[in-house]
């Protein structure tokens, strides 16, 4: 039910034509929570449906022209009901950790690449995240909302930082693993 959310969310911060929507999902709501183009065109035509959002008239008719989309107040009382509900925290899920608990009992050929693999990724995403977060809330920003988008990016990099020391540890551990590939 998220995904519906998000899009309301990112129409608010700014009415979008789908194609403007999903180049900022690629660029910022996509790191935490992803979603293809088709469906993002897909959950667009049911939030028009329900009356959450609506198509915004054309400056001037054209064929094939974008529809650019704006919240309906409907749609702001439905992310203000969701964003106030509870919800339970999701477990975690992660190929890379089963695949590890199975190595316990099939061997661990492979997995010592693929966890320096993961690492190169992680370390990736980690610096992309400084970036952004040099880059859009340098000292002072601090506005309500500035802050809230703030506090997610931090999340992002917190876990990236955690992920980056865990996968570092991992490879210690596997390392001294009885034919284990050499790091």
């Amino acid at each position: 039910m998220s995904l519906p959310h998000a899009i309301l969310t990112a129409l608010l911060e700014k009415p979008s034509s789908g194609l403007e929507l999903t180049r900022r999902f690629d660029k910022s709501i996509g790191y935490f929570w992803s979603a293809t183009h088709q469906q993002i065109y897909r959950e667009l035509g049911k939030l028009e449906a329900d009356g959450l959002i609506r198509t915004l008239p054309a400056e001037q008719p054209a064929r094939g022209q974008r529809k650019s989309y704006e919240v309906l107040p409907a749609g702001r009382a439905e992310l203000a009901r969701w964003t106030a509900a509870s919800q339970e925290p999701k477990p975690l899920r992660d190929a890379l950790l089963l695949r590890l608990r199975a190595a316990a009992v099939v061997g661990t050929a492979g997995l010592g690449d693929d966890l320096r693999r993961h690492l190169e990724l992680h370390e990736r995403q980690l610096a992309e995240y400084q970036e952004i977060e040099k880059r859009d809330f340098p000292p002072g920003k601090d506005g309500p909302q500035d802050r809230l988008q703030h506090l997610v990016l931090r999340a992002g990099i917190d876990l990236e930082t955690f992920w980056t020391g865990w996968l570092r540890h991992a490879l210690e551990e596997f390392a001294e693993l009885p034919g284990a590939d050499p790091a």
